[in-house]
């Protein structure tokens, strides 16, 4: 989806189902009643505005910092990743990560190539009467 807004604003009821949706809708008619389209009005006005004021927060960082800054920047971890790391140190913190990561992966691919899923798998056995033991046993 193209648009002026980052990809995860359109996600905003990417769970809710049709009827879930009506259902909220509902709720939301019963509560406000009459002053729902108020209620709404008021509501998208106030998200614009807060659109507005990130965007107009981003600017004046960009300005300040004298490099390009999106709203997704604000996040710490992005910001220093971004910002204030080279290519050279990212690589340098991802590299034991990423080793750890691969080990791993390919770990499991062995013990997933080393099971045969169409082999039958013999049921657990259950214990005999013999080693049964209760606490009467003990005294």
């Amino acid at each position: 989806m193209g648009g002026p807004y980052p990809l995860y604003a359109y996600r905003v009821f990417e769970n809710l189902n049709g009827w879930e949706f009506v259902g909220l809708l509902l709720i939301a008619l019963l509560i406000f009643g009459e002053k729902l389209p108020k209620v709404i009005g008021d509501g998208l006005r106030m998200l614009r505005n807060l659109r507005a004021m990130a965007t107009n927060a981003t600017g004046d960082l960009s300005r300040e910092l004298g490099t390009d800054i999106s709203l997704e920047d604000l996040n710490p971890k992005t910001f220093v990743r971004k910002h204030l790391l080279s290519e050279d140190d990212e690589a340098a913190l991802r590299r034991p990560i990423q080793s750890l990561y691969e080990d791993v992966r390919a770990d499991a691919k062995q013990v997933r190539d080393s099971i045969d899923l169409n082999d039958p798998v013999a049921p657990p056995q259950q214990p005999s009467a013999l080693t049964r033991s209760s606490y009467d046993d003990a005294t």
